[in-house]
């Protein structure tokens, strides 16, 4: 693998076409407008993350045989800016305090207010100020992909499929808002995860590059067989973090999951194998708001001794299995092959 294309030197490459990005919109600013929106944008894109969708895109790319460029890890870093618009009103759905270890944007605006005692509800203002930085985080993942300097008919087929990636991310989020408004199966969480997170995550991404390169059906169909196992295993992995990580490295207190009642698989997963005490008990602390680290500790072993988290452990290893025999067999650049293969088992063996 080049020096250019090595994970940390990709994504220092898509920082750097953030940050280029991001500064240029400041000029365009309206005159008179405050500029707290974009200094919390700026920040909340430029915090810490693992760049991983920009990442799958340049290897769809590369894959499709297409040489490295830095319009391509523009175009790709488009996906990141699409990423921290679902990241900051997921977190207002889901009345997040943390992101990244930071108060998240939402919470940031209601703090504001309160330092500046403001007439109003510092909540309200909060969300409502959050609301308009992951609208404009959208807006501005349109113009950097079109403005991404590749040539416009690759834009074009790259675009089609960004649009079927926000309508599933969207569709996702409703599902996902439903089914916390009951108890959950199994399958009904697997389907969640597989709109909301799986396919935007690494199958869109993949797929968007290898549009933009201008890879055939064969090999569309190829990486979505690979993608949408994987993603799975990441989101899976992401929810047992989110309840039994280590803070320091999520971010995220490992409470907030529980206390939210997020219905993922391995709660529905404990909620079906659960004799009637662990039941109730779950009926009792699963999506409590009051719920404390002494009840989200009796969560977390009712969760082990159900055996849901080895469940969720036996889930990863089968989906990371027919990705990994999926990507044997996919029609791609052998450069391609081995740093999609590295990047697999980074997202499925992973603590943050």
């Amino acid at each position: 693998m080049s020096v250019q294309a090595a994970p940390e030197t990709l994504a220092r490459r898509c920082e750097a076409a953030l940050i280029a990005y991001l500064d240029s919109q400041r000029p365009h600013w309206p005159d008179g407008t405050p500029a707290g929106v974009l200094d919390a944008v700026r920040r909340f894109v430029l915090a810490d993350g693992k760049r991983l969708r920009p990442m799958f895109c340049y290897w769809g790319w590369r894959g499709a045989g297409q040489p490295d460029s830095d319009k391509i890890v523009t175009a790709a870093s488009a996906l990141e800016l699409f990423h921290a618009f679902a990241l900051i009103h997921d977190d207002i759905m889901d009345g997040s305090t943390l992101r990244r270890g930071q108060p998240t944007v939402h919470r940031h605006f209601a703090d504001v207010h309160t330092r500046h005692s403001w007439k109003g509800e510092a909540r309200r203002y909060g969300h409502s100020a959050a609301l308009l930085c992951g609208d404009l985080c959208a807006a501005w993942a349109d113009h950097l992909f079109h403005e991404s300097g590749l040539p416009i008919d690759s834009v074009h087929r790259g675009y089609r499929l960004f649009t079927v990636m926000r309508t599933e991310v969207i569709a996702g989020q409703y599902l996902d808002l439903v089914s916390g408004v009951g108890d959950g199966s199994v399958a009904g969480a697997l389907t969640v995860i597989r709109m909301k997170a799986a396919r935007y995550t690494v199958t869109r991404p993949l797929q968007i590059g290898a549009a933009l390169a201008g890879g055939d059906p064969g090999l569309q169909v190829a990486l979505q067989a690979f993608g949408d196992p994987l993603g799975d295993a990441f989101q899976l992995r992401d929810d047992v973090l989110g309840v039994f990580g280590n803070p320091a490295l999520t971010g995220k207190p490992v409470v907030d999951d529980l206390r939210e009642g997020k219905p993922t698989v391995m709660v529905a997963m404990a909620r079906d194998r659960a004799d009637r005490a662990q039941a109730a008990r779950i009926r009792e602390l699963f999506g409590n708001p009051a719920l404390d680290d002494e009840g989200a500790a009796d969560l977390r072993t009712i969760i082990t001794d159900t055996g849901a988290r080895d469940g969720i452990e036996d889930l990863i290893r089968k989906r990371a299995t027919a990705a990994t025999t999926a990507l044997a067999g996919a029609p791609l650049a052998e450069e391609a092959r081995r740093a999609l293969s590295d990047l697999a088992s980074s997202v499925t063996a992973r603590d943050r």
